[in-house]
Protein backbone atom coordinates (compact mmCIF):
# COMPACT_ATOMS: atom_id res chain seq x y z
CA UNK A 1 0.00 0.00 0.00
CA UNK A 2 1.29 3.19 -1.39
CA UNK A 3 2.51 5.85 1.84
CA UNK A 4 0.03 8.87 2.41
CA UNK A 5 1.64 12.02 0.52
CA UNK A 6 1.20 14.34 4.04
CA UNK A 7 -0.07 12.98 7.40
CA UNK A 8 -2.00 16.24 8.27
CA UNK A 9 -2.41 16.93 12.18
CA UNK A 10 -5.08 17.05 13.97
CA UNK A 11 -5.66 20.88 14.71
CA UNK A 12 -8.22 22.73 13.67
CA UNK A 13 -7.60 26.27 12.19
CA UNK A 14 -10.16 28.74 13.73
CA UNK A 15 -10.52 32.40 12.82
CA UNK A 16 -10.88 34.67 15.95
CA UNK A 17 -14.08 37.26 15.74
CA UNK A 18 -11.34 39.80 16.38
CA UNK A 19 -9.55 39.47 12.87
CA UNK A 20 -12.42 41.32 11.45
CA UNK A 21 -12.66 44.33 13.43
CA UNK A 22 -13.80 46.74 13.12
CA UNK A 23 -16.62 44.57 11.03
CA UNK A 24 -19.09 42.30 13.08
CA UNK A 25 -18.65 38.81 14.86
CA UNK A 26 -21.48 38.27 11.66
CA UNK A 27 -19.24 39.24 9.12
CA UNK A 28 -16.49 36.96 10.87
CA UNK A 29 -18.74 33.86 10.42
CA UNK A 30 -19.80 34.49 7.44
CA UNK A 31 -15.92 34.78 6.15
CA UNK A 32 -14.63 31.75 8.15
CA UNK A 33 -17.46 29.72 6.21
CA UNK A 34 -16.25 31.22 2.91
CA UNK A 35 -12.64 30.62 3.30
CA UNK A 36 -13.07 27.25 4.73
CA UNK A 37 -11.33 27.68 8.36
CA UNK A 38 -12.72 24.59 10.59
CA UNK A 39 -14.58 26.69 13.31
CA UNK A 40 -13.95 30.12 14.99
CA UNK A 41 -12.87 31.72 18.68
CA UNK A 42 -15.43 34.01 19.78
CA UNK A 43 -13.75 37.26 21.25
CA UNK A 44 -16.24 38.84 23.61
CA UNK A 45 -15.70 42.77 23.57
CA UNK A 46 -18.48 45.51 23.06
CA UNK A 47 -20.46 43.85 20.08
CA UNK A 48 -23.90 42.65 21.34
CA UNK A 49 -23.68 39.68 19.01
CA UNK A 50 -20.44 38.36 20.66
CA UNK A 51 -21.81 38.48 23.82
CA UNK A 52 -25.21 36.63 23.56
CA UNK A 53 -24.94 32.93 23.30
CA UNK A 54 -28.07 32.51 21.32
CA UNK A 55 -27.04 34.67 18.71
CA UNK A 56 -23.21 33.10 18.29
CA UNK A 57 -25.54 29.52 18.20
CA UNK A 58 -27.80 30.77 15.12
CA UNK A 59 -24.71 31.83 13.72
CA UNK A 60 -22.80 28.61 14.05
CA UNK A 61 -25.64 26.97 12.73
CA UNK A 62 -26.63 29.32 9.62
CA UNK A 63 -23.48 29.16 8.42
CA UNK A 64 -22.14 25.33 9.60
CA UNK A 65 -18.86 27.23 11.50
CA UNK A 66 -18.76 25.30 14.70
CA UNK A 67 -17.59 27.81 17.93
CA UNK A 68 -14.44 25.96 18.82
CA UNK A 69 -13.26 28.96 21.83
CA UNK A 70 -14.56 31.56 23.28
CA UNK A 71 -12.16 34.27 24.25
CA UNK A 72 -13.09 36.02 27.72
CA UNK A 73 -13.60 39.91 27.92
CA UNK A 74 -10.61 40.57 29.28
CA UNK A 75 -9.10 43.63 27.65
CA UNK A 76 -9.32 47.59 28.34
CA UNK A 77 -12.36 47.79 26.34
CA UNK A 78 -13.87 45.16 27.66
CA UNK A 79 -13.75 46.23 31.21
CA UNK A 80 -17.68 46.63 31.63
CA UNK A 81 -18.42 43.78 29.62
CA UNK A 82 -20.21 40.85 31.62
CA UNK A 83 -19.93 42.89 34.56
CA UNK A 84 -17.27 44.45 36.10
CA UNK A 85 -16.34 41.49 38.13
CA UNK A 86 -13.34 39.60 36.46
CA UNK A 87 -14.59 35.99 37.89
CA UNK A 88 -18.50 36.87 36.75
CA UNK A 89 -16.56 37.62 33.16
CA UNK A 90 -14.89 33.80 33.89
CA UNK A 91 -17.81 32.14 34.94
CA UNK A 92 -20.32 33.48 32.20
CA UNK A 93 -17.48 32.45 29.95
CA UNK A 94 -17.11 29.21 30.65
CA UNK A 95 -20.96 28.87 30.87
CA UNK A 96 -20.98 30.28 27.12
CA UNK A 97 -18.40 27.57 26.22
CA UNK A 98 -20.24 24.67 27.71
CA UNK A 99 -23.83 26.00 25.83
CA UNK A 100 -21.48 26.06 22.70
CA UNK A 101 -20.37 23.00 22.66
CA UNK A 102 -16.77 24.90 22.47
CA UNK A 103 -13.71 22.66 24.34
CA UNK A 104 -11.54 26.31 25.22
CA UNK A 105 -11.74 29.70 27.11
CA UNK A 106 -8.94 31.92 26.81
CA UNK A 107 -8.07 34.20 29.52
CA UNK A 108 -5.55 36.73 29.88
CA UNK A 109 -3.56 37.01 33.53
CA UNK A 110 -4.91 40.19 35.48
CA UNK A 111 -3.70 43.63 35.34
CA UNK A 112 -1.96 44.50 38.02
CA UNK A 113 -4.32 47.05 39.88
CA UNK A 114 -6.74 44.31 39.90
CA UNK A 115 -4.93 43.79 43.23
CA UNK A 116 -7.41 40.98 44.74
CA UNK A 117 -7.79 39.19 41.46
CA UNK A 118 -3.87 38.76 40.67
CA UNK A 119 -3.27 37.41 44.03
CA UNK A 120 -6.19 34.31 43.85
CA UNK A 121 -5.36 34.05 39.82
CA UNK A 122 -3.61 31.26 39.61
CA UNK A 123 -5.40 29.20 42.45
CA UNK A 124 -9.11 30.76 41.03
CA UNK A 125 -8.00 29.33 37.66
CA UNK A 126 -7.22 25.72 38.86
CA UNK A 127 -10.54 25.60 40.99
CA UNK A 128 -12.70 26.94 38.13
CA UNK A 129 -10.74 24.38 35.63
CA UNK A 130 -11.63 21.54 38.36
CA UNK A 131 -15.23 22.26 37.92
CA UNK A 132 -15.66 21.48 34.03
CA UNK A 133 -14.39 20.01 30.94
CA UNK A 134 -13.98 23.22 29.62
CA UNK A 135 -9.75 24.35 28.83
CA UNK A 136 -9.00 27.42 30.60
CA UNK A 137 -5.76 28.63 28.32
CA UNK A 138 -4.25 31.36 29.98
CA UNK A 139 -2.18 33.33 27.63
CA UNK A 140 1.54 35.14 27.67
CA UNK A 141 1.27 38.64 27.15
CA UNK A 142 4.31 41.09 27.62
CA UNK A 143 5.60 44.46 29.00
CA UNK A 144 4.00 48.11 27.90
CA UNK A 145 6.98 49.68 26.35
CA UNK A 146 6.96 54.03 25.79
CA UNK A 147 10.04 55.15 24.40
CA UNK A 148 12.96 53.78 26.87
CA UNK A 149 10.51 52.83 30.03
CA UNK A 150 8.65 49.59 30.64
CA UNK A 151 5.57 48.87 32.36
CA UNK A 152 4.84 45.44 34.42
CA UNK A 153 1.24 45.71 33.18
CA UNK A 154 0.03 41.95 34.08
CA UNK A 155 0.26 39.88 36.91
CA UNK A 156 1.46 37.75 38.39
CA UNK A 157 3.45 37.73 35.43
CA UNK A 158 3.40 38.22 31.93
CA UNK A 159 5.46 35.15 30.93
CA UNK A 160 2.68 33.00 32.36
CA UNK A 161 5.15 29.75 31.80
CA UNK A 162 6.33 31.27 35.46
CA UNK A 163 3.13 30.41 36.99
CA UNK A 164 1.67 26.95 36.97
CA UNK A 165 -1.58 26.21 35.04
CA UNK A 166 -3.36 23.27 33.69
CA UNK A 167 -3.66 24.93 30.35
CA UNK A 168 -1.47 27.71 28.09
CA UNK A 169 -2.35 29.85 25.18
CA UNK A 170 0.64 30.90 23.25
CA UNK A 171 0.29 34.13 21.22
CA UNK A 172 3.25 34.75 18.82
CA UNK A 173 2.03 38.81 18.51
CA UNK A 174 2.51 38.99 22.09
CA UNK A 175 5.97 36.71 21.99
CA UNK A 176 7.17 39.62 19.45
CA UNK A 177 5.98 42.79 21.91
CA UNK A 178 7.95 40.78 24.63
CA UNK A 179 10.68 40.34 22.54
CA UNK A 180 11.17 36.71 23.80
CA UNK A 181 11.57 33.85 22.28
CA UNK A 182 8.44 31.96 21.18
CA UNK A 183 9.73 28.82 20.33
CA UNK A 184 11.88 28.38 24.20
CA UNK A 185 8.33 29.09 25.28
CA UNK A 186 6.65 26.43 24.11
CA UNK A 187 9.09 24.23 25.13
CA UNK A 188 8.53 25.66 28.68
CA UNK A 189 4.87 24.77 28.19
CA UNK A 190 5.31 21.35 26.84
CA UNK A 191 2.29 19.40 26.60
CA UNK A 192 0.10 22.20 28.81
CA UNK A 193 0.07 23.88 25.67
CA UNK A 194 -3.43 23.87 24.64
CA UNK A 195 -4.16 26.27 22.40
CA UNK A 196 -2.27 28.48 19.56
CA UNK A 197 -3.08 32.13 18.78
CA UNK A 198 -1.11 32.22 15.25
CA UNK A 199 -0.21 35.90 14.03
CA UNK A 200 3.36 37.60 13.78
CA UNK A 201 5.36 40.61 14.37
CA UNK A 202 8.77 42.55 14.24
CA UNK A 203 8.95 43.30 18.12
CA UNK A 204 7.69 46.86 17.98
CA UNK A 205 5.94 48.30 21.16
CA UNK A 206 2.81 47.97 19.73
CA UNK A 207 0.83 44.12 19.71
CA UNK A 208 0.40 44.01 15.79
CA UNK A 209 -0.93 40.85 15.24
CA UNK A 210 0.30 40.55 11.44
CA UNK A 211 -0.67 38.43 9.02
CA UNK A 212 1.91 35.27 9.80
CA UNK A 213 5.02 35.43 7.64
CA UNK A 214 4.71 38.87 7.23
CA UNK A 215 7.17 39.59 10.67
CA UNK A 216 10.24 37.92 12.29
CA UNK A 217 8.30 35.04 14.43
CA UNK A 218 9.03 31.54 14.00
CA UNK A 219 5.32 30.70 12.88
CA UNK A 220 6.10 28.05 10.28
CA UNK A 221 8.94 26.33 12.67
CA UNK A 222 6.11 26.78 15.73
CA UNK A 223 3.68 24.78 12.73
CA UNK A 224 6.45 22.07 12.59
CA UNK A 225 6.81 21.96 16.22
CA UNK A 226 2.85 20.92 16.05
CA UNK A 227 2.75 18.72 13.80
CA UNK A 228 5.36 16.95 14.99
CA UNK A 229 4.57 16.65 18.18
CA UNK A 230 0.65 15.68 17.27
CA UNK A 231 -0.82 18.42 18.77
CA UNK A 232 -4.33 18.35 18.97
CA UNK A 233 -5.34 21.43 20.29
CA UNK A 234 -6.86 24.50 18.17
CA UNK A 235 -4.87 26.88 15.90
CA UNK A 236 -6.51 30.63 15.95
CA UNK A 237 -5.86 32.89 13.21
CA UNK A 238 -5.58 36.32 15.40
CA UNK A 239 -4.58 39.14 13.28
CA UNK A 240 -5.12 42.71 12.52
CA UNK A 241 -6.79 43.73 9.62
CA UNK A 242 -7.80 47.29 10.42
CA UNK A 243 -5.66 49.05 7.44
CA UNK A 244 -7.76 46.95 4.87
CA UNK A 245 -8.54 49.00 2.28
CA UNK A 246 -11.83 47.17 1.27
CA UNK A 247 -13.31 43.66 2.39
CA UNK A 248 -11.93 41.82 -0.36
CA UNK A 249 -8.44 43.33 0.95
CA UNK A 250 -9.65 41.82 4.48
CA UNK A 251 -10.59 38.56 3.46
CA UNK A 252 -7.22 38.13 1.10
CA UNK A 253 -5.12 38.49 4.33
CA UNK A 254 -7.97 35.94 5.99
CA UNK A 255 -7.29 33.69 3.16
CA UNK A 256 -3.46 34.20 2.84
CA UNK A 257 -3.11 33.47 6.62
CA UNK A 258 -5.45 30.04 6.27
CA UNK A 259 -3.31 28.70 3.59
CA UNK A 260 0.23 29.51 5.77
CA UNK A 261 -0.75 27.65 8.07
CA UNK A 262 -2.27 24.81 7.01
CA UNK A 263 0.76 24.56 4.44
CA UNK A 264 2.79 24.54 7.30
CA UNK A 265 1.33 21.74 9.34
CA UNK A 266 1.04 19.76 6.54
CA UNK A 267 4.66 20.30 5.36
CA UNK A 268 5.76 19.16 9.15
CA UNK A 269 3.81 16.38 8.59
CA UNK A 270 5.30 14.54 5.56
CA UNK A 271 6.24 11.06 6.24
CA UNK A 272 10.14 10.66 6.42
CA UNK A 273 11.23 8.22 3.63
CA UNK A 274 13.89 5.57 4.88
CA UNK A 275 16.57 4.76 2.28
CA UNK A 276 16.42 2.23 -0.12
CA UNK A 277 18.95 -0.62 0.62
Amino acid sequence: MAEPVVRVPDAKVALSTASVYPESTATAFEIAARLGYDGVEVMVWTDPVSQDVEALRRLSDHHGVPILAVHAPCLLITQRVWSTDPWTKLRRARAAAEKLGASTVVVHPPFRWQRQYARDFVSGIWRMADETDVRFAVENMYPWRYKDREMLAYAPEWDVTKDDYRHFTVDLSHTATARTDALAMIDRMGDRLGHVHLADGRGSAKDEHLVPGRGTQPCAELLGRLAATGFDGHVVIEVNTRRAMSAAEREADLAEALAFTRLHLAAAGRPSRAPRP
